[in-house]
């Protein structure tokens, strides 16, 4: 078939081959791929999660991951695979485009796209939060109307929390009036987002657990169903004695340091 992944040279460095490799996938390689691994069983599964998949072939995300690292990084790649509107290469498109080749343009185009909450969660997991734009997107998203670009935002903020290990506590201290104010919101992928925002903030580090239960019992205080139940989720995660236990002793073993 025109468009297999070819041998590779041995003397090549990881890289060029990762770059010449990545360079010799086709679109019709992949959409090809994703057509024979998917399965009508796993679209069936994807709808009782709620997964759109009027688009869906039926992929798992293991799959998708294993087909990404066979191609590696590919911006244009990407862009085509999104464009197909099917839903395995728009996930597998969050994890292959280059980070820092995204522009907040596209990251505008793709978000008006999302239809589904584990696009959003692909998406922004494998691809937006590693942007220099994350942080203003989080903000930005997060007041949004639209559900799943409001999930977005939110979602944003968790996975910033959990993967960038470098931001300064006052980036996520200023989110916690975002998620206090929009805690009433009670579409589903919405609610969950924020909670989970919440949540992964608040075991981030000791002082953000302090801020992320206060901010919890602030919003315990709304007269909403569904922030009491955000507030009480979060408050028994972040003062559970495991959370707190680890979290003291990653202050401990920092404070050594």
């Amino acid at each position: 078939m025109c468009g297999h992944i070819v041998s590779f040279v041995k003397d090549l460095t990881p890289k060029r081959r990762n770059a010449q490799q990545s360079a010799s996938v086709t679109i019709d390689y992949v959409i090809d791929e994703i057509r024979r691994r998917g399965d009508p069983q796993t679209v069936a599964g994807m709808a009782r999660f709620g997964i759109r998949t009027s688009t869906a072939f039926g992929v798992a995300v293991p799959q998708l991951r294993d087909l990404s690292r066979r191609i590696g990084k590919n911006h244009q790649l990407a862009q085509r695979l999104w464009e197909t509107r099917i839903h395995e290469a728009r996930i597998l498109a969050g994890m292959i485009d280059d980070p820092a080749r995204v522009t907040e343009d596209q990251m505008e185009g793709w978000v008006t796209d999302f239809e589904s909450w584990d696009l959003v969660d692909g998406s922004c997991g494998n691809l937006f939060d590693k942007t220099p734009f994350a942080v203003r997107k989080a903000y930005e998203w997060s007041m949004r109307r639209q559900e799943y670009v409001k999930r977005a935002g939110f979602v944003l903020m968790a996975e910033l929390a959990i993967h960038d290990k470098k931001a300064p506590d006052r980036t996520f201290l200023a989110f916690l009036p975002l998620i206090i104010k929009e805690s009433s919101d009670d579409r589903n992928f919405v609610k969950k987002a924020v909670n989970w925002a919440l949540r992964q903030i608040g075991k981030r580090n000791m002082a953000l657990n302090e801020a992320a239960i206060r901010a919890a019992k602030t919003i315990q205080k709304q007269d909403s169903r569904t922030a009491k139940w955000i507030a009480a989720d979060a408050l028994r995660e972040l003062a559970s004695p495991e959370v707190q236990k680890r979290l003291r002793g990653t202050a401990k073993k920092t404070s050594r340091k």
